[in-house]
């Protein structure tokens, strides 16, 4: 842990390289919360025995206590979630905090077979779980929520975020997922959709699924102030030259066709995407919310994932119900072998970044700490 001085003399705080892999421990799949209360950053990751999915041996969780002006003092990590001796392993962590209760979620996939195998067959072998903790109390048993939603049955295989999931001002908190679905005789499509519980994660549904093609999403909820109700922007995997944006509200969900398309890279990366209150200046805080995204930003490699990046959106209500989707340049914040990646907002105009990285290859995963000034130094000829 340490700070470095930047051109402009302030003092950055480093990297911190929170799950290191080394022979037969592999650390992929990063997932980041961010307790105000506490004033304490949640990492998560998959941790395996190889690079494989089907290598996943146990979820793991370090806690870093926030001194923003020397960095941020983590824990060593520990397993707490386990591969099941009948088979099952944990993998995609998604977390999300439920504010009544002040209880922190941990969604995940216990998964019995490969994803090929499933896909396949029309078979889906993955379950949706999840354990809680409260303040500084041991983690619960995991809770299986899988026989309550009829509508896996018809999926040929699903996963939920990862990364994190939100809570929206309505008290609804919101899982983001995607499922493999389409007839026997055909290859199975995969689309993004959230699972959402409005009762404080006591009982979950299934949301209607984008139309277009998606994949690994997250989502993060914006404010019109022109008519005092919320929207939902998702963020999400494709297949194609660009990522896939839509917009949730209560007439349902429309794909954007957005002023500054999203690039998608190395035939699709997993992205992170969070709102944050707007950095006016003003001395009173505004209901506006302002998007950071967070994604591999080379697009000349075919062979790996590079250069992590951030962008940003200053301005994503335009009109009644209507996103201007006018991304900046990427800040790159990564330089080298980089990959999936979870973003989280601190406060006063701080953000804690949880990504795959490495000097050869993505084998370890980091926290970069940072705040709204360095985006805007970073990213190159950036106008407000």
């Amino acid at each position: 842990m340490g700070t470095t001085s930047s051109k402009s003399g302030e003092q950055r705080i480093e990297k911190q390289i929170i799950f290191k892999s080394k022979d037969g421990e592999v650390f992929r799949i990063p997932a980041i919360y961010y307790n105000e209360n506490e004033k304490k950053l949640f990492a998560f990751a998959e941790k395996r025995i190889s690079r494989d999915d089907s290598d996943a041996v146990a979820l793991v969780m370090s806690v870093g206590k926030v001194k923003r002006e020397s960095g941020v003092k983590w824990s060593t990590p520990k397993e707490i979630m386990k591969k099941c001796t009948c088979g099952y392993h944990p993998m995609n962590p998604c977390v999300v905090y439920e504010k009544h209760t002040e209880t922190l979620f941990l969604f995940f996939n216990y998964v019995s077979e490969t994803q090929w195998f499933q896909l396949k067959h029309h078979l889906n072998m993955a379950r949706l779980c999840y354990i809680t903790k409260k303040n500084d109390d041991k983690w619960s048993e995991f809770i299986d929520l899988t026989n309550q939603l009829p509508e896996m049955n018809n999926w040929s295989t699903f996963a939920v975020g990862p990364g994190h999931g939100i809570q929206t001002n309505s008290g609804r908190m919101i899982v983001p997922a995607y499922a493999y679905i389409g007839p026997e005789d055909e290859k199975p499509i995969s689309h993004a959709f959230y699972f959402y519980s409005d009762d404080y994660g006591s009982t979950w549904k299934c949301e209607e699924m984008l139309s277009e093609i998606s994949g690994e999403c997250e989502m993060t909820e914006v404010f019109d102030s022109s008519n005092g109700e919320s929207l939902i922007y998702c963020n999400a995997r494709s297949l194609g030259s660009y990522r896939v944006q839509a917009k949730i509200d209560k007439s349902g969900i429309s794909t954007l066709r957005t002023t500054t398309p999203l690039v998608e890279v190395h035939k699709g990366c997993q992205g992170s995407v969070i709102s944050f209150p707007a950095q006016t200046g003003d001395a009173k805080p505004s209901e506006e919310k302002w998007l950071l995204f967070s994604h591999p930003t080379n697009q000349r490699s075919d062979l790996e994932r590079l250069d992590l990046g951030v962008y940003l959106n200053t301005s994503p209500v335009t009109s009644v119900g209507e996103l201007n989707l006018v991304w900046s340049q990427p800040w790159v914040i990564n330089k080298g072998p980089s990959g999936y990646s979870d973003l989280t907002y601190i406060e006063d105009g701080w953000f804690a970044c949880l990504m795959e990285r490495g000097e050869k290859s993505a084998n370890e995963i980091a926290c970069q700490v940072f705040t709204y000034e360095e985006v805007l130094r970073g990213i190159p000829n950036f106008r407000t």
